[in-house]
């Protein structure tokens, strides 16, 4: 048999040697000549959000429930027509709650509510500011926001992979260094998913082996806690509102199974 090394890692990682007897069989694919080394390793990569998506609409009150819609919805309009002006395409304007309700306690006893809220894409992130001030000066008195996107997720998230791969592949090298071995071939690849900003992806595999082979179980990853920044009409300052950017990080773990032989 040969011998068995361990290694400890930053992250995740283990250094053991396969059987070599003729007859054992081992699933994941390592030869009796091969060492197999499981690594683990995170990746990251900053991308400038390019669009913002915010709330916005109105709630109104009045003695009888269709007065109460009738001036919500002329507010709404309003809401609509400042955002058109802008720019922001109808495709970008979705209606997202429509409410009616009879107050029944309280100095409006008696009285019904209406409320209509927005959800609305602005694609040029420069131009989001600029967006809540205009709806907030036709009348808006419901806004909250912005969530800070960005339009091509998947190109940041391939970025931080990239990296992450890098980084397993040099701490492959590390170890087989130390070890006196070198890299023969990448044996398994498992995406282990991760996080962008405040959205969670889980993740994907890819293998040598097929289908009845090796599968170690993925790890526990708790996605991040939404992130909700309220803009209130009364907040707004001469020239509008200030949203700044930022960087939105795109965060990732793989794990790649490497082969190792003697140098």
């Amino acid at each position: 048999m040969k011998r068995q090394m361990k290694f400890g890692a930053v992250m995740t990682g283990a250094l053991a040697l396969s059987a070599c007897g003729d007859t054992v069989y081992d699933p994941r694919g390592v030869e009796k000549s091969e060492t197999l080394l499981s690594v683990s390793a995170t990746g990251q990569a900053d991308t400038r959000p390019d669009e913002a998506r915010f709330t916005a609409g109105v709630q109104n009150w009045a003695r009888d429930a269709a007065a109460a819609s009738a001036e919500t919805q002329e507010d709404i309009d309003e809401i609509v027509a400042a955002l058109r002006e802008m720019g922001v395409a109808e495709e970008d304007i979705q209606t997202s709650t429509v409410n009616v309700q009879r107050i029944d306690w309280g100095d409006r006893r008696g009285q019904f509510q209406a409320s209509n809220t927005l959800t609305v894409r602005v694609r040029d992130i420069d131009q989001a500011g600029a967006a809540v001030t205009a709806v907030t000066a036709v009348g808006a008195n419901i806004v909250s926001g912005p969530e800070l996107r960005l339009s091509d997720p998947e190109a940041a998230a391939n970025s931080a992979y990239a990296n992450a791969y890098a980084a397993a592949r040099a701490r492959a090298d590390a170890y087989a260094e130390a070890a006196g071995m070198e890299v023969s071939r990448v044996l398994y690849i498992r995406d282990a998913g991760g996080s962008q900003g405040n959205r969670y992806f889980q993740g994907a595999q890819a293998t040598a082996v097929d289908a009845a082979g090796y599968r170690p179980p993925p790890p526990p990853v708790s996605p991040p806690p939404p992130v909700n920044l309220q803009v209130s009409p009364e907040s707004m300052q001469e020239g509008g509102a200030t949203i700044m950017p930022g960087q939105t990080t795109s965060a990732v773990t793989v794990q790649v199974d490497f082969a190792l032989v003697e140098q």
